[in-house]
């Protein structure tokens, strides 16, 4: 069966007008087609991809970071610094015994065993914050003693010579 074209000056892509009521589309004495049946072993729907990373997370973590490298920059400048850059007479305590490994006029002191050779002076008296020397003065047993000042490291060492 052919189809007759369409008189001229129609839209050959119109809709066709709708059916009357109670009739089905299509040609009369033929069942309307069904859609196609699903092929067999096809599985579920496929899920959406994962969201992107947001940026906005990126960019936290990126903030955060800086921030705990300042942090430790910061640390290391002013605390540690600090701390490893501590000399023996900073740091030692009444009762120990140092070695000069400078001169007496550039003073080096390291704090040695008591028992050992190399061991010159004995601390008697310890003064932190201060590079008053006249402290020593007082102490009984002193016959030399130590100043170091500067940096925000003041301290007297009162010594008594052990050779």
């Amino acid at each position: 069966m052919t189809v007759p074209p369409p008189p001229q000056g129609q839209n050959p892509y119109a809709q066709q007008p709708a059916p009357p009521e109670g009739q089905q589309p299509g040609q009369p004495g033929v069942p309307p087609q069904q859609p196609y049946a699903p092929f067999p072993n096809q599985g579920g729907p496929v899920p959406p991809p994962p969201a992107p990373a947001g940026r906005a997370g990126k960019k936290v973590m990126r903030v955060l970071g800086i921030i705990v490298v300042g942090i430790i920059v910061i640390a290391v400048k002013f605390g540690a610094g600090w701390f490893f850059s501590r000399s023996d007479a900073e740091t030692t305590s009444v009762g120990a015994c140092m070695h000069n490994d400078g001169t007496d006029s550039n003073a080096d002191l390291n704090e040695v065993d008591c028992s050992s050779g190399d061991s010159q002076y004995k601390v008697v008296e310890k003064f932190d914050d201060t590079s008053d020397d006249s402290k020593c003065k007082a102490v009984k047993d002193s016959t030399v003693y130590y100043v170091q000042s500067g940096g925000g490291h003041n301290v007297v060492l009162c010594l008594k010579e052990t050779k």
